[in-house]
């Protein structure tokens, strides 16, 4: 292969790119195969080794720019592949292993502070506009997610109790560990806030004789929903709508949210939990699922920002725990899954990749390529980054909720007894 001319801005580029990454990789080994064969390498320590080829001379400058948006990017478009054996998984991993010495890197530091100040507009989510944010994720064609979820089509988190569960298991425990927290009583009012497409509230309405409310804003996910209902013979007592929950009218028992605190933003935590405080009845519970991170507050990626979840945010605990005390609300209860969200997000990319053919045949090789990038690069942010999922319980009162975490097993238990009978049943 014939090498060609660098440009003076290429030449540049490819010595930037080679002063960051020096400073960069400090565990691990990468590889950087450029678009005129040359090879240099970059090493922290022996293992592990990564080896990437970059076939588009312009690629060094713009990941020396913005290495989160760009790397991305390159993935989609063809220009970054991986050889020796290394996969995607691999360099994400390996860039998640030194995410700490590439955020202290000088023009790093004065991106983050950058993006910092403007986060607020990044996730300004009035009522409008998150309904246009949650459709270009979530009103994808239905069967794109059924060829990667479970058969119950929870797009969150799963509980892997023991770690040897299907994810279809999982799953089962996950919504069985959530009712397990909502104390659910015969004749209670339940609100579903993100209620996706329908499962957890139709659960829920299994557990015990409810009434609930299911709110979405997308399209797609309230079709399905209201589908689902009619179906199970459920339509009576769940009933969906595709509703911004600020326009929600109460008052309710139990509110829960899963999956959905992510798209508030943070300039708008105290008007949600504000909605929380006022919807809920003074011996009410809310519980609020979502993805957060362990440390300070800080920004999105802005390729997960600009091609998966537009106005999206998970929240470092701090800021979470700030809102709910300007809305006076008891937080009776929190736990932080660590690791559940990584191996869920295993599972999808592994049904994803046996589906992959016909994800293709949907959309075509750049959408799989994207959503690869996005399945992979969570995983490992969950796997050796900060992100981790918290439950946390809400009331306006004290004692609201148990006094123990004793009633959470034994409801659980309960639970579990009645879901096998119902099973055998049917």
């Amino acid at each position: 292969m014939a090498k060609t001319t660098l440009t003076p801005l290429q030449k540049l580029g490819k010595t930037l790119l080679s002063n960051m990454l020096t400073r960069f990789i400090q565990v691990g080994t990468l590889r950087l195969i450029d678009s005129n064969e040359e090879v240099t390498e970059f090493k922290g320590t022996e293992n592990p080794v990564v080896t990437v080829r970059m076939t588009d001379p312009n690629l060094p400058l713009k990941l020396f720019r913005n290495p989160d948006l760009y790397a991305g990017e390159s993935y989609m478009d063809g220009t970054m592949a991986f050889e020796d054996g290394s996969t995607l998984k691999d360099f994400l991993g390996l860039f998640s292993l030194n995410r700490r010495s590439m955020a202290s890197y000088p023009l790093q530091q004065v991106l983050r502070k950058t993006w910092r100040i403007l986060r607020g507009i990044q996730q300004h989510n009035p009522i409008g506009k998150a309904q246009k944010n949650v459709a270009h994720h979530y009103d994808l064609s239905a069967e794109l997610y059924k060829l990667f979820l479970d058969e119950d089509m929870q797009y969150s988190c799963a509980y892997f109790e023991d770690g040897n569960e299907t994810l279809e298991q999982a799953q089962e425990k996950k919504k069985r560990h959530l009712a397990a927290k909502l104390k659910l009583e015969d004749g209670q009012r339940i609100l579903d806030i993100g209620c996706g497409w329908g499962g957890l509230a139709l659960d829920l309405a299994k557990h015990a004789n409810v009434e609930i409310l299911g709110v979405t804003l997308s399209e797609e996910q309230h079709k399905i929903a209201v589908e689902r209902a009619e179906a199970e013979g459920l339509s009576d007592r769940v009933k969906f709508e595709l509703l911004d929950y600020r326009k929600v009218k109460g008052p309710f028992d139990r509110i829960i949210s899963v999956g959905m605190f992510e798209h508030v933003g943070t300039t708008r935590y105290d008007e949600f939990f504000k909605h929380v405080y006022d919807l809920l009845n003074d011996d009410g519970i809310a519980l609020l699922h979502s993805i957060g991170h362990m440390s300070p507050p800080s920004t999105t990626s802005p390729w997960i920002r600009k091609y998966i979840f537009p106005g999206g945010y998970s929240p470092a605990m701090s800021e979470v725990f700030s809102a709910t005390e300007r809305q006076r609300l008891w937080v009776s209860d929190v736990e932080v899954l660590r690791v559940h969200y990584a191996d869920t997000l295993a599972e999808w990319n592994k049904r994803f990749q046996n589906n992959r053919d016909k994800i293709s045949d949907l959309y075509d090789e750049r959408f799989c390529r994207m959503w690869e990038f996005y399945l992979t690069t969570c995983e490992m942010t969950f796997r050796t980054g900060p992100q981790m999922v918290f439950q946390m319980q809400l009331a306006r009162t004290r004692d609201a909720a148990g006094l123990t975490r004793d009633y959470i097993f034994e409801t659980e238990q309960k639970l579990k007894a009645l879901e096998n009978k119902q099973k055998k049943a049917a």
